[in-house]
C-alpha cells in the first residue's frame, strides 16, 4: 500500500486526484493539503508520495517542501522554467527522493506528442494549437510547449529545414507564440475542458492529430500509473511518456 498526500485537494483537479486516490486499491489518501497549509513531514501525515495539482507560483516551494519531508512527489502543476527544473532535480538528488513533472497526464495527450515527434520530421511544416477553458492560469499550456519543444527537437535531429513562412508583418501577434521555433496558438473559451490539435503540413497534405479531454477523470490513469511508478525513477523524469516506456522514444 502506498501512502499518498495530495496538494491542491479543494481545487478541481486536486479533488479528483483525491477520488481517484480514495478508489484505488493499493493506495492510500493520508493527507489533503490545499492553499494555506504547510507541507512538512508532519502534515504529510507519513506519505510515500505527494501528488501537487496547485498554481504555477506555488508548485516550486511545494515540491522542495515535499522532498524536504522525505517524499516522492508527482506534479501536475504547468508554468515550469528550465531554471526551476535544475532547482527540483538538485534537491530530489540531495534528498535521495524523486520527482516525475509531467505538462499532461491524458494518456492520448501524451501519445499525441509522440506520434507528433515521429512525424514531424516528414512535414515542412508543423503548428500546434491549444483549447483550454478560461480559469486557466498560463499559456500556452504545458503540453503544448513540450510538443513544440518536441517537434522541434526531433527536426533538429533529422536535418530538417526551416519551415517556410513568408510573414512580414504580424503588429498584433496573430500568428501566435514561437517556442523553440515552432509556431504554438492558445484559445481560451467557456465550455472547452483541454484539447490540442497539432497540425503537420507539406504540399497537397496535412496530417492532423487531435486530443481532446472532455472530463478531467481523463487525467487520473495518468496520475495514478505516476504515483505507482516514481518510487522507481531515480531524480527527476520530466514527461509521462518515459513512465510509459513507449517504443521510438
Amino acid at each position: 500500500m502506498t501512502n499518498v498526500a495530495v496538494l491542491g485537494a479543494r481545487g478541481r483537479m486536486g479533488k479528483t486526484v483525491c477520488q481517484a486516490v480514495t478508489d484505488a486499491d493499493d493506495l492510500q489518501l493520508v493527507a489533503e493539503l490545499d492553499a494555506g497549509d504547510e507541507v512538512t513531514r508532519e502534515t504529510v501525515a507519513g506519505a510515500d508520495a505527494v501528488v501537487d495539482f496547485t498554481v504555477p507560483d506555488a508548485t516550486k516551494g511545494n515540491v522542495l517542501a515535499a522532498l524536504a519531508a522525505g517524499c516522492h512527489v508527482v506534479v501536475g502543476t504547468t508554468g515550469w522554467t528550465d531554471a526551476g527544473l535544475a532547482e527540483v532535480e538538485a534537491a530530489a538528488g540531495a534528498a535521495g527522493r524523486n520527482v516525475i513533472i509531467a505538462p499532461n497526464f491524458a494518456l492520448s495527450s501524451v501519445l499525441a506528442m509522440h506520434f507528433a515527434a515521429l512525424a514531424a520530421p516528414y512535414f515542412e511544416s508543423a503548428e500546434v494549437i491549444e483549447l483550454h477553458h478560461p480559469k486557466k492560469l498560463d499559456a500556452p499550456s504545458g503540453t503544448a510547449a513540450a510538443t513544440a519543444k518536441k517537434i522541434a527537437a526531433a527536426r533538429a535531429a533529422s536535418g530538417s529545414a526551416a519551415m517556410p513562412d513568408a510573414t512580414a508583418a504580424d503588429p498584433d501577434g496573430t500568428r501566435g507564440g514561437l517556442i523553440d521555433g515552432v509556431r504554438v496558438h492558445a484559445l481560451r473559451v467557456s465550455g472547452l475542458t483541454a484539447h490540442e490539435e497539432i497540425l503537420l503540413g507539406n504540399p497537397g497534405e496535412l496530417l492532423t492529430i487531435r486530443t481532446d479531454s472532455f472530463d478531467r477523470q481523463s487525467f487520473m490513469p495518468g496520475v495514478l500509473l505516476a504515483v505507482r511508478k516514481v518510487g522507481g525513477l531515480p531524480g527527476l523524469t520530466v514527461g509521462l511518456d518515459h513512465v510509459m516506456d513507449l517504443p521510438g522514444r
